[in-house]
């Protein structure tokens, strides 16, 4: 079955992160969410994920278009592992 709430933990994974980094995009308010239960649990609707990732999409894009690669530069390894030689 297709949740419609999803955990922290599965947002990290998702989004291949770690979850003090998808702890940090809820409290900031980038990623919206819920915090439910006598325990503060926080879920993350998954169609506000679905979102929160078109959003990354679009500012991606216009920083692409703001920055274009210049010629000779080559990508950092450690952002593109194995796309290098």
């Amino acid at each position: 079955m297709n949740e419609r709430f999803l955990q922290l933990s599965d947002v990290a994974e998702i989004l291949n992160i770690s979850s003090s980094q998808t702890y940090a995009l809820v409290r900031s308010g980038e990623l919206p969410a819920i915090k439910i239960g006598g325990r503060g649990q926080w879920r993350v609707e998954r169609s506000e994920l679905e979102a929160y990732i078109q959003r990354a999409y679009e500012q991606t894009r216009a920083f692409v278009l703001a920055n274009p690669l210049g010629r000779g530069e080559t990508l950092p390894d450690e952002e593109f592992p194995g796309l290098h030689g």
